[in-house]
């Protein structure tokens, strides 16, 4: 019987990861992202966003990974407010990608 190597979800497949819902995607997603100062996976989140002339505010050096990430997910909280509407497919589908390749 040969073993399926263990992903970087915690051996979860893309079939138990799209059982979630979209919140604890991101949530699980964004604390990723975060552990790994991997502001390029926020930036590509919030560029999908409607209000994404907002997201564009956000400025800072190449060291300082750390608050812009916080920024960035505080700029999330804002924007979504009132639910993920129709850009949901999307988003889903860029939480369940990062999760799987990280």
């Amino acid at each position: 019987m040969t073993e399926t190597p263990a992903t970087p979800t915690g051996g979860r497949s893309f079939t138990e990861l799209d059982a979630l819902p979209t919140e604890e995607l991101r949530e699980q997603a964004f604390a990723l992202a975060r552990e790994h100062r991997d502001f390029g996976f926020f930036w590509s989140v919030l560029r999908r966003l409607p209000n994404a002339d907002e997201a564009a505010a956000l400025d800072g050096a190449p060291n300082s990974v750390g608050p812009i990430v916080d920024e960035a997910n505080a700029l999330w909280r804002e924007l979504t407010g009132h639910g993920y509407e129709e850009h949901e497919p999307l988003l889903r589908a860029a939480f369940i990608d990062y999760l799987m390749k990280h």
